[in-house]
């Protein structure tokens, strides 16, 4: 028999479907040996040497590979393929005590088992080392600075992270510059023309009105800027030329519109666009964010199983390399389901902007291109009962993508007409059609990339024809319509939107951000709004003391240098010990400076104005691990304190009071009745309030 050790049991199902009797296909259920939670479990005075230990629920299966791995003909190791795999791998050879063969593949398929059997190698130090290198660094600066943080915020469960903490201050930077910025009012003026076109019928000396929807751009050769540039320093919004900054200004504007008014120009031409390249992890979770509001986390526990299940390639990768043997496929699927025009004119290949892609990887693609999208629900839930419609929607997503990445480009006919007064006053307005869809046949067809004005939008898929004009022709404005808008602060970060942040800045890496985004959320520094991140009271707190004593930790280009040192460490271009060396003697100064220096950072409660009923002293709102919950000001001499409850639309099913959301111990939200302890209905899902 010959053990082969992964990680997961649905990854060791779908492995043993490809492999016969001679194979015995375990998992290690994760990491197998970590460094201990009770201890910081490096040792400082020795090359940062890491104190390994086996974890209380792994200590069973731990036992058990052993006693397998006894009767082995041999042990290969078959984790995943990026540094987390490889140290699981290395973990357990360690254990085991053997020389297991390392086998790597980036798809669970039969081919790709069979070929990666046929060429094992050894265990890569370098990525081991580069994994090692973070934990150790990220167990430094977390269990060094999270009890600072507890002696100077009082509250024992907090923490501080190297990537989570310089996460947390992009969300409280990008709040503190919503709540500077000072919005400008400026207007717009829309002309409604009427033109003469002649219909495509038999009778070409009827004429009719059609109307032409432009809006004012320019005087005498001067721009009415629309689109004004924002100040992130001094959160306003500055003008660098002309434009309409009142009601009266505009409607001055209108009575000294001059007729005739002329078609000055007709500009045509032919827009191509091409189709996005494959999914990385982080484009990935930035599209399934933007289309079907996942977090980040979720979209990484689907596409998780998706793997597992062999549906998809390896969804931790930063490269956009696709195997020949896909190009071919996909190629070819796109000849026969849609003809030789869709096809692009050559295999088309994506080049990735990451100075650290691993080209060896893959981006994220289908291993079956049968199973697609029209059937994909019908054929995967057959295959496996346990995937859900959110399962067929990423793969649907991923599927798209992949194969529409081989499919020509998309070709647009765009019309631009300039409407002139007498006395120079210009309007615009251009339109967008499709001429040939190309691999918007495979993805659908989104809003035309043209640029118009949202209240032409009225055609199939935003496209806008215009009528046919020509140069020189005379118009007749039926009516002139100015409106007013007013400048708005630059957005609050959803989760797709961070993730593209932290990918552009070089914070972090792809595979951390659903774990980052996650911590944060936890630990109260940030809270969920409209599917939009805030920071909280207390995750302002925390950046401004951190940002006051250790600025290099919290500084965004020192976090991106870092990242830059893992990775060299990965390609065998530095040695961990010095790269945490070099890091930690100047943290550790920091450190030891703040203990002494720093004073208490007492966090502003919101009083209610109402007295408590235990004591009569006024209620608080307070932040807790779990959230914000309503105490007693005289704590600690008076404990009271109950959930801040939120009512729903839903009445109690059993005695009609009203439904609120409450919180287990644990954090936990669920529905449950306001009248409680009288009455103990509650519900995990509001569906399933009937």
């Amino acid at each position: 028999m010959q053990l082969i050790i992964v990680e997961s049991p649905t990854k060791a199902r779908t492995l043993t479907r490809f492999l016969g009797k001679d194979y015995r296909v375990e998992a290690s259920m994760g990491h197998i040996r970590d460094l201990p939670k009770a201890a910081l479990g490096v040792d400082i005075d020795h090359d940062f040497a890491p104190s390994y230990v086996i974890p209380k629920v792994k200590q069973k299966r731990v036992t058990e590979l052993k006693e397998m791995a006894k009767k082995a003909k041999s042990i290969i190791l078959a984790t995943d393929p990026d540094r987390e795999g490889e140290a699981i791998a290395w973990h357990v050879s360690e254990l085991l005590k053997c020389e297991g063969k390392r086998i790597v593949f980036h798809e669970i398929t039969e081919s790709a088992i069979k070929e990666a059997l046929a060429n094992p190698r050894e265990i890569d130090m370098q990525l081991v080392d580069a994994q090692q290198a973070r934990r150790v660094l990220d167990r430094l600066v977390g269990y060094k600075l999270s009890p600072l943080l507890w002696q100077k915020l009082s509250k024992r469960w907090l923490s501080a992270g190297r990537v989570q903490s310089v996460t947390v201050r992009l969300i409280v930077e990008r709040e503190r510059e919503i709540a500077k910025f000072q919005s400008q009012e400026y207007w717009t003026i829309e002309g409604y023309f009427l033109c003469k076109t002649t219909p495509d019928t038999g009778n070409q000396h009827i004429k009719h009105d059609q109307i032409i929807s432009a809006q004012l751009v320019s005087k005498d050769g001067v721009k009415y800027e629309q689109t004004l540039s924002y100040d992130l320093f001094d959160g306003k919004y500055t003008t660098t030329s002309s434009a309409i900054s009142n009601q009266q200004s505009a409607i001055d504007i209108i009575k000294d519109l001059r007729p005739p008014f002329t078609v000055s120009a007709v500009d045509k031409k032919e827009i191509r666009r091409y189709p996005a390249p494959p999914f990385t992890t982080s484009t990935l979770q930035q599209e399934a964010g933007r289309r079907f509001y996942f977090s980040a986390k979720k979209t990484m526990q689907l596409a998780q199983k998706l793997y597992e299940e062999g549906l998809i390639t390896y969804h931790r990768t930063d490269s956009f390399n696709l195997a020949e043997k896909f190009l071919i496929e996909a190629r070819n699927y796109i000849h026969k389901e849609f003809g030789k025009r869709y096809l692009s004119y050559k295999p088309r290949r994506f080049k990735t902007k990451s100075k650290v892609a691993q080209e060896a990887h893959e981006a994220i693609r289908p291993t079956d291109l049968t199973i697609n999208p029209p059937a994909g629900g019908q054929q995967l839930t057959s295959n496996n009962t346990e995937l859900n419609r959110d399962h067929i929607r990423l793969y649907e997503l991923i599927w798209k993508r992949a194969v529409a990445s081989q499919a020509a480009e998309a070709v647009f006919d765009s019309t631009t007409i300039t409407i002139t007064s007498s006395n120079e006053y210009q309007f615009a307005v251009q339109g967008s059609v499709i001429k040939f869809d190309g691999f918007l046949k495979i993805t659908g067809r989104p809003v035309s990339p043209a640029r118009f004005d949202a209240r032409q939008a009225g055609g199939e898929n935003g496209e806008v024809e215009l009528p046919q004009v020509a140069v020189g022709e005379t118009l007749t404005l039926a009516s002139a319509v100015p409106s007013q808008h007013s400048t708005n602060p630059p957005p609050r970060y959803s989760e797709a939107s961070l993730v593209k942040t932290l990918e552009e800045r070089g914070i972090g890496r792809p595979s951390t951000y659903a774990p980052i985004i996650s911590t944060i959320q936890d630990r109260q520094y940030v809270v969920r709004q409209e599917k939009r991140l805030v920071p909280t009271e207390l995750g302002n707190a925390v950046t401004d003391f951190l940002v006051r004593y250790f600025p290099n930790i919290l500084d965004f280009p020192f976090t991106a240098k870092m990242e830059d040192q893992l990775d060299a460490i990965a390609a065998g271009e530095a040695q961990w010990v010095p790269v945490i060396r070099e890091f930690y003697g100047p943290f550790a100064n920091m450190l030891e400076s703040t203990y002494q220096e720093a004073e208490k950072v007492k966090i502003e409660e919101t009083s209610l104005e109402e007295p408590c009923p235990t004591c009569g002293s006024l209620l608080v709102i307070r932040m807790g691990r779990y959230g914000k919950f309503i105490a007693c000001s005289a704590f600690p001499k008076c404990t009271y304190k109950r959930q801040i409850l939120e009512k729903i639309d839903k009445k109690c099913p059993r005695c009609n009071s009203d439904i609120v959301v409450k919180k287990t111990k644990r954090g936990k939200h669920f529905y449950g009745c306001s009248s409680w302890p009288k009455c103990d209905f509650a519900a995990w899902k509001k569906e399933d309030i009937k």
